[in-house]
Protein backbone atom coordinates (compact mmCIF):
# COMPACT_ATOMS: atom_id res chain seq x y z
CA UNK A 1 0.00 0.00 0.00
CA UNK A 2 1.26 3.49 -0.86
CA UNK A 3 2.22 5.91 1.87
CA UNK A 4 0.20 9.09 2.48
CA UNK A 5 2.71 11.96 2.57
CA UNK A 6 1.88 15.64 2.97
CA UNK A 7 4.20 18.60 2.49
CA UNK A 8 2.91 21.83 4.02
CA UNK A 9 4.49 25.20 3.23
CA UNK A 10 3.59 28.46 4.99
CA UNK A 11 2.90 30.92 2.18
CA UNK A 12 5.37 33.85 2.08
CA UNK A 13 6.17 33.05 5.70
CA UNK A 14 8.16 36.12 6.78
CA UNK A 15 5.96 38.59 4.92
CA UNK A 16 2.65 37.17 6.10
CA UNK A 17 3.81 37.04 9.71
CA UNK A 18 4.83 40.70 9.45
CA UNK A 19 1.35 41.50 8.09
CA UNK A 20 -0.20 39.97 11.22
CA UNK A 21 1.67 42.61 13.22
CA UNK A 22 1.29 45.40 10.61
CA UNK A 23 -2.13 44.89 8.93
CA UNK A 24 -2.09 48.46 7.60
CA UNK A 25 0.52 47.36 5.03
CA UNK A 26 -1.86 44.98 3.27
CA UNK A 27 -2.54 45.78 -0.37
CA UNK A 28 0.90 47.26 -1.00
CA UNK A 29 4.00 45.46 -2.35
CA UNK A 30 6.02 44.35 0.65
CA UNK A 31 9.41 42.74 1.28
CA UNK A 32 11.40 41.69 4.32
CA UNK A 33 15.03 42.66 3.91
CA UNK A 34 18.38 42.77 5.68
CA UNK A 35 19.77 45.89 7.31
CA UNK A 36 19.56 48.67 4.72
CA UNK A 37 22.42 50.59 6.36
CA UNK A 38 24.78 47.60 6.42
CA UNK A 39 26.17 45.32 3.75
CA UNK A 40 23.40 42.77 4.33
CA UNK A 41 20.86 44.75 2.33
CA UNK A 42 19.17 42.01 0.31
CA UNK A 43 15.59 40.81 -0.07
CA UNK A 44 14.85 37.91 2.31
CA UNK A 45 11.18 37.44 1.41
CA UNK A 46 8.54 39.17 -0.70
CA UNK A 47 4.78 39.13 -1.15
CA UNK A 48 2.87 38.28 -4.32
CA UNK A 49 2.58 41.93 -5.45
CA UNK A 50 6.36 42.41 -5.21
CA UNK A 51 6.92 39.09 -6.95
CA UNK A 52 4.75 40.16 -9.89
CA UNK A 53 6.89 43.28 -10.20
CA UNK A 54 9.99 41.11 -10.60
CA UNK A 55 11.36 41.26 -7.05
CA UNK A 56 13.24 38.07 -6.15
CA UNK A 57 14.64 36.62 -2.94
CA UNK A 58 18.36 37.42 -2.66
CA UNK A 59 18.10 40.53 -4.83
CA UNK A 60 19.87 43.69 -3.67
CA UNK A 61 17.53 46.29 -2.19
CA UNK A 62 18.43 48.94 -4.77
CA UNK A 63 17.55 46.50 -7.58
CA UNK A 64 14.22 45.66 -5.96
CA UNK A 65 13.33 49.33 -5.56
CA UNK A 66 14.15 50.00 -9.20
CA UNK A 67 11.75 47.23 -10.29
CA UNK A 68 9.07 48.15 -7.73
CA UNK A 69 9.28 51.86 -6.75
CA UNK A 70 6.44 51.57 -4.20
CA UNK A 71 8.02 48.63 -2.39
CA UNK A 72 7.55 48.71 1.41
CA UNK A 73 10.58 47.32 3.29
CA UNK A 74 10.52 45.75 6.77
CA UNK A 75 13.41 44.57 8.93
CA UNK A 76 13.18 40.87 9.89
CA UNK A 77 11.91 39.74 13.31
CA UNK A 78 13.09 36.14 13.60
CA UNK A 79 11.62 35.62 17.07
CA UNK A 80 8.18 36.22 15.58
CA UNK A 81 8.86 33.78 12.75
CA UNK A 82 10.05 31.05 15.12
CA UNK A 83 7.07 31.57 17.43
CA UNK A 84 4.46 31.31 14.65
CA UNK A 85 6.20 28.41 12.93
CA UNK A 86 6.13 26.50 16.24
CA UNK A 87 2.39 27.16 16.53
CA UNK A 88 1.81 25.81 13.03
CA UNK A 89 3.96 22.76 13.76
CA UNK A 90 1.93 22.05 16.89
CA UNK A 91 -1.15 21.77 14.66
CA UNK A 92 0.67 19.26 12.40
CA UNK A 93 1.66 17.16 15.42
CA UNK A 94 -1.99 16.68 16.30
CA UNK A 95 -2.31 14.57 13.14
CA UNK A 96 0.92 12.55 13.23
CA UNK A 97 4.14 12.35 15.20
CA UNK A 98 6.01 11.74 11.94
CA UNK A 99 6.57 15.43 11.22
CA UNK A 100 9.88 16.42 9.58
CA UNK A 101 10.79 20.13 9.44
CA UNK A 102 12.36 21.40 6.23
CA UNK A 103 13.45 24.88 7.17
CA UNK A 104 11.40 27.25 9.28
CA UNK A 105 8.27 27.26 7.11
CA UNK A 106 7.99 23.77 5.61
CA UNK A 107 7.21 20.30 6.99
CA UNK A 108 6.57 16.80 5.72
CA UNK A 109 3.90 14.73 7.45
CA UNK A 110 3.50 10.96 7.10
CA UNK A 111 -0.14 9.95 7.69
CA UNK A 112 0.38 6.32 6.70
CA UNK A 113 -1.41 4.07 9.18
CA UNK A 114 -3.10 6.97 11.00
CA UNK A 115 -6.68 5.85 11.65
CA UNK A 116 -9.21 8.24 10.17
CA UNK A 117 -6.53 9.98 8.09
CA UNK A 118 -6.44 7.60 5.12
CA UNK A 119 -7.83 10.34 2.85
CA UNK A 120 -4.79 12.59 2.46
CA UNK A 121 -6.60 15.30 0.52
CA UNK A 122 -9.35 15.67 3.11
CA UNK A 123 -6.80 15.84 5.94
CA UNK A 124 -4.75 18.41 4.01
CA UNK A 125 -7.85 20.58 3.58
CA UNK A 126 -8.57 20.29 7.30
CA UNK A 127 -5.00 21.30 8.20
CA UNK A 128 -5.10 24.22 5.78
CA UNK A 129 -8.35 25.51 7.30
CA UNK A 130 -7.10 25.10 10.89
CA UNK A 131 -3.84 26.94 10.25
CA UNK A 132 -5.73 29.85 8.74
CA UNK A 133 -8.29 29.94 11.54
CA UNK A 134 -5.90 29.49 14.48
CA UNK A 135 -2.87 31.51 13.35
CA UNK A 136 -4.04 33.84 10.58
CA UNK A 137 -1.48 32.34 8.19
CA UNK A 138 -2.09 30.32 5.05
CA UNK A 139 -0.38 27.15 3.87
CA UNK A 140 -0.17 25.30 0.59
CA UNK A 141 -0.18 21.53 0.95
CA UNK A 142 0.96 18.84 -1.45
CA UNK A 143 -0.33 15.27 -1.12
CA UNK A 144 1.43 12.28 -2.67
CA UNK A 145 2.90 8.86 -1.96
CA UNK A 146 6.48 10.19 -1.62
CA UNK A 147 8.24 13.24 -0.19
CA UNK A 148 9.56 14.64 -3.48
CA UNK A 149 6.18 14.74 -5.23
CA UNK A 150 4.47 16.01 -2.06
CA UNK A 151 6.84 19.01 -2.09
CA UNK A 152 6.16 19.57 -5.77
CA UNK A 153 2.46 19.58 -4.90
CA UNK A 154 2.84 22.30 -2.27
CA UNK A 155 4.74 24.44 -4.80
CA UNK A 156 2.30 23.73 -7.65
CA UNK A 157 -0.51 26.06 -6.59
CA UNK A 158 -0.22 28.99 -4.16
CA UNK A 159 -1.39 30.49 -1.92
CA UNK A 160 -3.77 28.63 0.37
CA UNK A 161 -4.27 25.54 -1.78
CA UNK A 162 -4.10 21.74 -1.78
CA UNK A 163 -2.66 19.79 -4.72
CA UNK A 164 -2.80 15.99 -5.00
CA UNK A 165 -0.14 14.25 -7.09
CA UNK A 166 -1.19 10.63 -7.50
CA UNK A 167 0.00 7.67 -9.52
CA UNK A 168 -2.87 8.42 -11.91
CA UNK A 169 -1.95 12.04 -12.66
CA UNK A 170 1.78 12.52 -11.98
CA UNK A 171 2.83 12.08 -15.61
CA UNK A 172 0.49 14.83 -16.80
CA UNK A 173 1.03 17.06 -13.75
CA UNK A 174 4.73 16.63 -12.89
CA UNK A 175 6.57 15.70 -16.06
CA UNK A 176 5.85 18.95 -17.99
CA UNK A 177 7.38 21.03 -15.15
CA UNK A 178 10.92 22.45 -15.50
CA UNK A 179 13.63 20.17 -14.16
CA UNK A 180 14.68 23.00 -11.83
CA UNK A 181 11.40 22.51 -9.90
CA UNK A 182 12.55 19.09 -8.69
CA UNK A 183 14.02 18.78 -5.21
CA UNK A 184 17.84 18.80 -5.25
CA UNK A 185 18.07 20.38 -8.71
CA UNK A 186 19.87 23.66 -8.12
CA UNK A 187 21.06 26.26 -10.58
CA UNK A 188 24.29 24.48 -11.58
CA UNK A 189 22.58 21.07 -11.88
CA UNK A 190 19.78 22.58 -14.00
CA UNK A 191 22.44 24.13 -16.28
CA UNK A 192 24.23 20.77 -16.59
CA UNK A 193 20.93 19.04 -17.45
CA UNK A 194 20.09 21.73 -20.01
CA UNK A 195 23.50 21.16 -21.62
CA UNK A 196 22.40 17.53 -22.05
CA UNK A 197 19.12 18.67 -23.61
CA UNK A 198 17.10 17.86 -20.48
CA UNK A 199 14.83 20.74 -19.53
CA UNK A 200 11.71 19.13 -18.08
CA UNK A 201 11.13 16.58 -15.31
CA UNK A 202 9.66 14.22 -17.92
CA UNK A 203 12.84 14.39 -20.00
CA UNK A 204 14.84 13.68 -16.84
CA UNK A 205 12.59 10.69 -16.09
CA UNK A 206 13.22 9.29 -19.60
CA UNK A 207 17.00 9.85 -19.54
CA UNK A 208 19.56 7.06 -19.25
CA UNK A 209 20.52 6.71 -15.55
CA UNK A 210 24.05 5.63 -16.47
CA UNK A 211 24.53 8.73 -18.61
CA UNK A 212 23.27 10.87 -15.72
CA UNK A 213 25.73 9.15 -13.38
CA UNK A 214 28.63 9.87 -15.73
CA UNK A 215 27.65 13.53 -16.12
CA UNK A 216 26.39 14.33 -12.61
CA UNK A 217 28.02 11.72 -10.38
CA UNK A 218 26.12 9.64 -7.84
CA UNK A 219 23.36 12.27 -7.69
CA UNK A 220 22.38 11.61 -11.31
CA UNK A 221 20.57 8.27 -10.79
CA UNK A 222 18.97 9.70 -7.62
CA UNK A 223 17.42 12.55 -9.62
CA UNK A 224 16.24 10.02 -12.21
CA UNK A 225 14.51 8.08 -9.43
CA UNK A 226 12.94 11.28 -8.04
CA UNK A 227 11.56 12.19 -11.48
CA UNK A 228 9.94 8.75 -11.73
CA UNK A 229 8.35 8.92 -8.28
CA UNK A 230 10.72 6.34 -6.79
CA UNK A 231 11.68 8.32 -3.69
CA UNK A 232 11.54 6.02 -0.65
CA UNK A 233 13.11 8.32 1.94
CA UNK A 234 11.25 8.24 5.26
CA UNK A 235 9.65 11.16 7.09
CA UNK A 236 11.69 11.54 10.27
CA UNK A 237 10.84 13.11 13.59
CA UNK A 238 13.02 16.07 14.51
CA UNK A 239 14.43 14.15 17.48
CA UNK A 240 15.48 11.32 15.14
CA UNK A 241 17.81 13.56 13.13
CA UNK A 242 21.50 12.62 13.43
CA UNK A 243 23.43 14.89 15.78
CA UNK A 244 25.16 17.87 14.14
CA UNK A 245 28.82 17.50 13.19
CA UNK A 246 29.53 21.18 13.73
CA UNK A 247 27.80 24.40 14.76
CA UNK A 248 28.78 27.69 13.17
CA UNK A 249 27.80 31.31 12.65
CA UNK A 250 29.22 34.10 10.48
CA UNK A 251 28.49 37.73 9.75
CA UNK A 252 29.38 40.51 7.35
CA UNK A 253 29.95 43.65 9.39
CA UNK A 254 28.44 47.08 8.53
CA UNK A 255 31.96 48.45 8.06
CA UNK A 256 35.43 46.95 7.83
CA UNK A 257 36.97 45.90 11.14
CA UNK A 258 40.28 47.62 11.87
CA UNK A 259 41.05 46.82 15.53
CA UNK A 260 41.09 44.01 18.11
CA UNK A 261 38.25 45.74 19.96
CA UNK A 262 35.93 45.60 16.94
CA UNK A 263 36.87 41.98 16.28
CA UNK A 264 36.21 41.12 19.95
CA UNK A 265 32.72 42.59 19.84
CA UNK A 266 31.91 40.71 16.65
CA UNK A 267 33.25 37.41 17.94
CA UNK A 268 31.25 37.94 21.13
CA UNK A 269 28.00 38.02 19.12
CA UNK A 270 29.07 34.91 17.17
CA UNK A 271 30.10 33.07 20.35
CA UNK A 272 26.70 33.88 21.91
CA UNK A 273 24.98 32.28 18.93
CA UNK A 274 27.23 29.21 18.69
CA UNK A 275 27.29 28.63 22.46
CA UNK A 276 23.51 28.82 22.80
CA UNK A 277 23.02 26.36 19.94
CA UNK A 278 25.56 23.95 21.41
CA UNK A 279 23.77 24.01 24.76
CA UNK A 280 20.36 23.60 23.11
CA UNK A 281 21.68 20.54 21.25
CA UNK A 282 23.25 19.11 24.43
CA UNK A 283 26.72 19.20 22.89
CA UNK A 284 30.22 20.47 23.61
CA UNK A 285 33.01 21.04 21.10
CA UNK A 286 36.60 19.84 21.21
CA UNK A 287 37.76 22.05 18.34
CA UNK A 288 37.21 25.61 17.15
CA UNK A 289 37.56 27.25 13.74
CA UNK A 290 37.55 30.94 12.88
CA UNK A 291 36.97 32.32 9.40
CA UNK A 292 38.38 35.67 8.31
CA UNK A 293 37.40 37.50 5.14
CA UNK A 294 39.53 40.43 4.10
CA UNK A 295 38.80 43.44 1.94
CA UNK A 296 39.76 41.33 -1.10
CA UNK A 297 36.75 39.07 -0.20
CA UNK A 298 38.97 35.99 0.20
CA UNK A 299 38.29 33.66 3.13
CA UNK A 300 40.99 32.14 5.34
CA UNK A 301 40.25 29.48 7.97
CA UNK A 302 42.22 28.65 11.11
CA UNK A 303 41.57 25.83 13.61
CA UNK A 304 42.66 24.92 17.10
CA UNK A 305 42.17 21.99 19.46
CA UNK A 306 40.61 22.82 22.84
CA UNK A 307 42.04 21.55 26.12
CA UNK A 308 38.64 20.13 27.09
CA UNK A 309 35.11 20.04 25.60
CA UNK A 310 33.42 23.44 25.79
CA UNK A 311 29.97 24.98 25.39
CA UNK A 312 30.69 28.15 27.39
CA UNK A 313 30.20 31.38 25.47
CA UNK A 314 33.00 33.12 27.40
CA UNK A 315 35.51 30.33 26.76
CA UNK A 316 34.59 30.05 23.08
CA UNK A 317 35.15 33.79 22.78
CA UNK A 318 38.48 33.60 24.60
CA UNK A 319 39.75 30.79 22.36
CA UNK A 320 38.56 32.61 19.23
CA UNK A 321 40.48 35.74 20.18
CA UNK A 322 43.63 33.78 21.04
CA UNK A 323 43.51 32.06 17.66
CA UNK A 324 42.78 35.34 15.90
CA UNK A 325 45.80 37.09 17.40
CA UNK A 326 48.01 34.22 16.26
CA UNK A 327 46.93 34.34 12.63
CA UNK A 328 46.03 37.94 11.74
CA UNK A 329 48.20 40.98 11.35
CA UNK A 330 46.96 44.53 11.24
CA UNK A 331 46.54 46.90 9.40
CA UNK A 332 44.77 44.52 6.97
CA UNK A 333 41.02 45.28 7.46
CA UNK A 334 38.41 42.52 7.81
CA UNK A 335 35.10 42.36 5.95
CA UNK A 336 33.51 39.29 7.56
CA UNK A 337 34.08 36.92 10.49
CA UNK A 338 32.92 33.38 11.20
CA UNK A 339 33.10 31.03 14.18
CA UNK A 340 32.53 27.27 14.06
CA UNK A 341 32.51 24.66 16.83
CA UNK A 342 33.98 21.34 15.66
CA UNK A 343 34.34 17.73 16.84
CA UNK A 344 31.14 17.72 18.89
CA UNK A 345 30.55 15.34 21.81
CA UNK A 346 27.56 14.97 24.18
CA UNK A 347 27.60 17.41 27.07
CA UNK A 348 28.76 15.71 30.25
CA UNK A 349 31.08 13.27 28.45
CA UNK A 350 34.06 12.25 30.59
CA UNK A 351 37.16 14.39 30.03
CA UNK A 352 40.58 14.77 31.58
CA UNK A 353 40.75 17.98 33.62
CA UNK A 354 43.91 20.03 33.75
CA UNK A 355 45.67 20.46 37.08
CA UNK A 356 45.52 24.18 36.42
CA UNK A 357 41.81 24.42 35.48
CA UNK A 358 39.37 26.20 37.80
CA UNK A 359 36.36 23.92 38.29
CA UNK A 360 34.45 26.61 40.18
CA UNK A 361 35.00 29.08 37.33
CA UNK A 362 33.47 26.57 34.91
CA UNK A 363 30.43 26.16 37.16
CA UNK A 364 29.94 29.93 37.35
CA UNK A 365 30.15 30.31 33.57
CA UNK A 366 27.68 27.45 33.11
CA UNK A 367 25.24 29.08 35.53
CA UNK A 368 25.53 32.42 33.72
CA UNK A 369 24.96 30.85 30.30
CA UNK A 370 21.93 28.92 31.56
CA UNK A 371 20.39 32.08 33.02
CA UNK A 372 20.91 34.06 29.81
CA UNK A 373 19.50 31.22 27.68
CA UNK A 374 16.39 31.07 29.88
CA UNK A 375 15.78 34.84 29.76
CA UNK A 376 16.25 35.01 26.00
CA UNK A 377 14.05 31.99 25.45
CA UNK A 378 11.23 33.72 27.31
CA UNK A 379 11.66 37.37 26.31
CA UNK A 380 13.63 37.28 23.07
CA UNK A 381 17.25 37.35 21.98
CA UNK A 382 17.69 41.10 22.53
CA UNK A 383 16.14 41.14 26.01
CA UNK A 384 19.53 40.89 27.75
CA UNK A 385 23.12 41.51 26.65
CA UNK A 386 26.37 40.23 28.06
CA UNK A 387 28.62 42.80 29.73
CA UNK A 388 32.35 43.23 29.33
CA UNK A 389 32.29 43.90 25.59
CA UNK A 390 35.04 46.43 26.03
CA UNK A 391 37.47 44.03 27.72
CA UNK A 392 40.33 42.69 25.67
Amino acid sequence: MDRVILHSDINACYVNIELLYNPELRGRPLAVCGDQESRRGIILAKDELAKRAGVRTGMAIWQARRLCPGLQLIQPHFERYRKLSRQVREIYLQYTDLCEPFGLDECWLDLSGCLGREDGERTAQEIRARVRRETGLTVSVGVSWNKVFAKLGSDYKKPDAVTVISRANYRSLVWPLPASDLLMVGQSTAAALAHMGIRSIGELAAADPELLRRRLGTGGPLLHAYANGLDRSPVRREEDFPPPKSVGSSTTTPRDLVSDHEVYRTFMALAENVGARLRAAGCCCRGLEIELRGADLRWSRHRTRLDQPEDSTARLLRCAMELFRQCHRWPDPLHSLGLRALDLVPAGSPCQLSLFSDVNDGARLRSLDTALDTIRGKYGRDSVHRGGAGEL
